[in-house]
């Protein structure tokens, strides 16, 4: 619900940790160094977005979707909250209605209306005087202040609707269901309480004084050039003064009819409710009726007001100036009555964080080198008021461990932490409970744990420590060891070297992955050359004692055959035959010895007007004994070989 309001821009936060420093209920989480409001925890007090120097929050607009009514043809209503009259520059009231008109709204109607019904409802809770305290509801910021870190205190607010939800209900239920009603005023918690399901979609859309100036400027319409058209409902007379401090209680005190005996009182800001809050947990505040503002000033210095162009001074002085402190007639509201219920029912919203031990606590406090009370500095940089609450922050997941400013400031200049980024290799530091002290950034290219992560973890979280125990516990150091990590598909070359000074070991793990595949594949392939020369070698022996048994007894004969053959080609050539090459000397094919090996070559096909030539292959099947006869031709002659 909260981000569809607030709009967040990652890219332009700078973790300057200025929100988390000036939310006073932290309801910012600090998540890979970018502010991040959690929904469940804000009040939409609307201070984050005032403050942040980078403008990375910013407020989400219904205009568009209001245009977007109009546009249909749908039936649209304004309820305009009383700061109007402090915010708007008119010279009549009814000049206001008129410019709104223009815009395409079917009317234009004060929210004080609302509030005079919810100025009943205090007047009838002061009379029954069965509350020990009431506060009043009129500001949803408050709401959720008390119902998300006070619940203790939800039995004293008034169970009352909010003069902007009463005001819907009344449109409703006097205009019909279908048309929209469209809440204008200068408080962006509005929103959020247009959506509470509690209130059954009674406001359609909520505008802000900036939107309709935009709106108005591109229609190229002045207020004060307007014609005056006067409100038509009734005069809500002194509930216009809500949005100034002590306007709620001076409109109760003009309606009741007789005294009560609450004490009344106002707060305004947000410090101020929160130390209110305290207060009355404590059980130090009875019998007292308090108008509470998150707004320091009261709504006319909602979130969305320009400080530099608006004095709350001035504005509250003008509208208790002009203002008469008169109720409203009651036969003025009696038809409404039966009709309307501005019942609400107010409920625990505390939301359940873990609570760290002490020990726990003490051991995120170690994470940035505060070993003892006396170095935990409270300076207040990371946006906690001390180090123990920051440290509960980082194990609820809300603030992070690098948040601690003067300990990074420390870090940054350690030549370690320029290692720590830089290192191609793995380096870890752990201490003899093997919970992780340093952690280079490589790491998470391997193991998965950022740097972060791995800080708050022990090293048996994600690896064997049996070799840094063994260090610890033996003092002696290990160079060069082999170590395989399947799960992580990771072979190192580590080197764990025990650090006396610090009680510490200090690691580094070298990536051979890529070395150790590449070497099994070597030794896989020599494997298979092996195999496959075996298998060669086998099936020769195989081969040649197959032909050595089929020629065994053929041997003489074969000799014959091919002495004779050789004989015939010499006799037709007339040339002689030589062994070798063509350069070497010859011998005479006669005493040419055929081995039983021996077998004739394909002769070279030569031109027609030469001899065919070639040689006869001589010896045994061993074919590094190999010698050949030439066939035709003489040494240092064209012959083919």
């Amino acid at each position: 619900m909260i981000m569809g309001i607030i709009d967040f821009k990652a890219t332009k936060c700078k973790h300057c940790y200025k929100c988390v420093r000036y939310c006073e209920v932290k309801a910012i989480q600090v998540k890979d160094e970018r502010a991040v409001i959690m929904p469940d925890k804000c009040v939409l007090c609307g201070h984050c977005l005032r403050i942040c120097p980078q403008s990375a929050k910013t407020l989400n607009s219904d205009l568009n979707k209001v245009k977007g009514y109009i546009a249909a043809g749908e039936r649209v209503v304004v309820s305009i909250a009383p700061s109007f009259m402090g915010l708007l520059k008119y010279k009549t009231i009814g000049q206001v209605r008129a410019a709104l008109m223009r815009l395409g709204f079917e009317d234009v109607r004060e929210t004080s209306e609302g509030a005079a019904f919810v100025t009943a409802e205090y007047a009838k809770l002061l009379a029954e005087h069965q509350m020990e305290n009431i506060i009043t509801t009129c500001c949803p910021s408050v709401n959720d202040l008390i119902e998300i870190y006070y619940p203790q205190l939800v039995p004293y607010l008034a169970p009352v609707v909010s003069p902007m939800i009463a005001h819907g209900l009344l449109l409703k239920e006097e205009l019909g269901s279908q048309v929209k009603v469209v809440f204008l005023g200068p408080c962006i918690a509005k929103k959020k309480e247009a959506q509470d399901p509690r209130h059954e979609s009674c406001i359609d859309a909520v505008l802000n004084f900036n939107d309709i100036n935009q709106w108005l400027e591109e229609e190229e319409i002045e207020i004060s050039d307007c014609e005056d058209k006067p409100f038509t409902c009734f005069d809500p007379k002194v509930n216009r003064l809500y949005p100034v401090t002590n306007g709620v209680v001076n409109s109760v005190l003009a309606t009741e009819e007789q005294a009560d005996n609450y004490r009344k009182f106002y707060v305004h800001g947000m410090q101020n409710c929160i130390d209110l809050c305290k207060s009355m947990a404590r059980g130090e505040i009875k019998g007292c009726f308090i108008e509470m503002n998150m707004c320091s000033g009261g709504c006319i210095k909602g979130p969305t007001v320009n400080d530099e162009t608006i004095s709350r001074f001035k504005v509250k002085l003008d509208m208790e100036e002009t203002i008469a402190r008169e109720p409203v007639e009651a036969r003025a509201m009696e038809p409404v009555w039966e009709k309307v219920s501005f019942a609400k029912r107010f409920e625990d919203h505390s939301p359940r964080d873990p609570q760290p031990s002490e020990e726990e606590i003490r051991a995120i406090l170690r994470m940035t080198n505060k070993m003892r009370p006396e170095d935990e500095l409270n300076c207040g940089a990371c946006g906690y008021p001390t180090c123990r609450e920051k440290a509960i922050a980082v194990y609820q997941h809300k603030a992070e461990v690098s948040m601690c400013i003067p300990f990074m400031h420390e870090k940054a200049e350690s030549m370690a932490n320029l290692v720590m980024e830089t290192s191609p290799n793995i380096v870890l530091i752990v201490d003899e409970e093997m919970k992780i002290r340093e952690y280079s950034n490589v790491g998470e290219k391997y193991f998965g744990k950022t740097r972060t992560e791995a800080l708050q973890m022990y090293l048996y979280e994600f690896i064997d420590p049996v070799d840094f125990q063994w260090v610890f516990d033996t003092h002696q150091n290990i160079h060069g060891k082999r170590v395989n990590y399947p799960e992580y598909k990771l072979s190192t070359l580590q080197n764990i070297v025990y650090i006396e000074k610090e009680n510490a070991v200090l690691a580094t793990f070298i990536d051979i992955t890529k070395e150790e595949e590449q070497a099994r594949e070597d030794y896989e392939r020599k494997l298979e050359t092996i195999d496959l020369a075996q298998k060669v070698i086998h099936k020769q022996m195989m081969v040649a004692q197959e032909i050595a048994g089929l020629l065994g007894e053929t041997t003489a004969e074969t000799k014959t055959t091919l002495t004779k053959l050789c004989h015939s080609l010499l006799e037709e050539s007339g040339d002689a035959i030589y062994a070798g090459g063509e350069d070497e000397s010859p011998q005479v094919a006669a005493n040419a010895h055929l081995g039983s090996g021996a077998k004739p070559l394909k002769g070279v096909m030569t031109p027609k007007d030469q001899k065919p030539t070639g040689y006869v292959h001589l010896g045994t099947a061993n074919p590094a004994k190999t010698s050949y006869v030439r066939l035709g031709g003489k040494p240092g002659g064209g012959g083919g070989k």
